[in-house]
């Protein structure tokens, strides 16, 4: 983190030696066929490169060369790929994003592009060939649906093994091509600009402002331009307006929600016999708790970001609330210690599928 993190990429060999990919190839084209899972299709063939986007219900033969598939957020689907995912999260859970696989034939790739974020890739199977290059502000190709750049001049390449990862921060233009059939997992970090930001950030803090008083004008003399907005209404209303700014805890509640919303194709399934809360509790004293492996839990203070949602939990509760973000659950020996302030708050978020009984 203190040499490479955001500043030059790094190559690691066998940093999981006898490493076993999270989702084979049919699994992963099974989540290609599902409505529910964002997925790409790119082919190269007779020299077009070619974009689909799912759901895939028919894939070219995997004994044709140059195409890739791509499937994005495997973690929200697959308990194996939400455990990869976690072994990523000595960086903040604010930034950690989801793991994407892709699938590729003998010479497939999407092309050289350049990433806005940083990326762990970490080979599954077979061999992909990673080539980057240094140079900076590459014009985006416009003649492709792939979002390509073109002039990359690659200044260094490495063939990756499975169980080999390639770490590249943002800006570093790179292209990754399969040498015969192999699956490739990446591990992406969100980093919105904060040009993102500024509409649903000022959109949360008037949801939550309290601004009294209404414009008034008593005393105002007659005018002969009435077209023209009226200096002293703007005056009044800008004086108003700027009384009230957002703070430091105006911020911390729009990140916590901001950054906790799931993703658009996001669906929890909600438990089919939602158990009444003393027996939910009875199980989860037994069994313990576990956040569902779509849930997003981040804290800041003593308020909780969840799925989007933002939460200021009794004090009693917010020892045992960073435990479970922080561990993604709570054992039983934990959860018989939860205060009893805490079992409805717990119960609505099982009742609404965000957290599970372990075991």
């Amino acid at each position: 983190m203190r040499e490479y993190w955001q500043r030059k990429p790094l190559l690691i060999r066998g940093v999981w030696p006898g490493f076993t990919a999270p989702i084979d190839r049919a699994g992963l084209f099974q989540l290609a066929r599902d409505p529910e899972v964002e997925s790409r299709l790119i082919t190269q063939f007779d020299g077009r490169r070619l974009l689909q986007h799912g759901p895939l219900s028919r894939l070219p033969s995997v004994r044709r060369a140059r195409w890739t598939l791509l499937v994005q957020g495997v973690d929200l689907h697959d308990d194996s790929a939400r455990q990869l995912l976690s072994r990523f999260r000595f960086v903040p859970d604010a930034r950690l994003d989801d793991l994407m696989v892709s699938f590729a034939t003998d010479g497939g790739g999407v092309g050289p592009h350049v990433d806005s974020y940083d990326v762990f890739l970490l080979q599954a199977t077979g061999q992909r060939c990673w080539r980057i290059s240094r140079q900076r502000g590459l014009p985006q190709s416009t003649t492709t649906a792939v979002k390509t750049v073109r002039g990359f001049r690659a200044s260094e390449e490495w063939l990756l093994d499975a169980g080999d990862m390639l770490y590249l921060p943002p800006g570093v233009a790179h292209e990754g091509i399969a040498q015969g059939e192999c699956i490739t997992c990446s591990i992406g970090f969100r980093a919105p600009s904060y040009q993102q930001l500024l509409e649903p950030w000022f959109v949360d803090y008037a949801d939550h402002a309290v601004l009294g008083g209404r414009y008034t004008d008593s005393g105002v003399a007659s005018t002969s331009h009435p077209a023209r907005l009226p200096s002293s209404l703007t005056r009044q209303v800008h004086e108003q307006l700027s009384r009230r700014r957002p703070g430091r805890i105006d911020t911390d509640r729009f990140l916590l929600r901001y950054l906790s919303e799931p993703k658009a194709n996001v669906v929890f399934g909600v438990p089919a016999n939602t158990s009444a809360r003393a027996e939910f509790r009875r199980r989860a004293v037994s069994h313990g708790v576990e956040l569902d492996r779509r849930s997003r839990l981040i804290y800041a203070g003593s308020a909780m970001g969840i799925n989007g949602e933002c939460v200021v939990p009794p004090a009693a509760l917010i020892k045992s609330l960073r435990l479970l973000a922080e561990q993604r659950g709570l054992t039983a020996q934990q959860a018989k210690r939860l205060p009893a302030a805490g079992w409805t708050l717990l119960h609505d978020w099982y009742s609404a599928g965000w957290i599970v009984l372990g075991g």
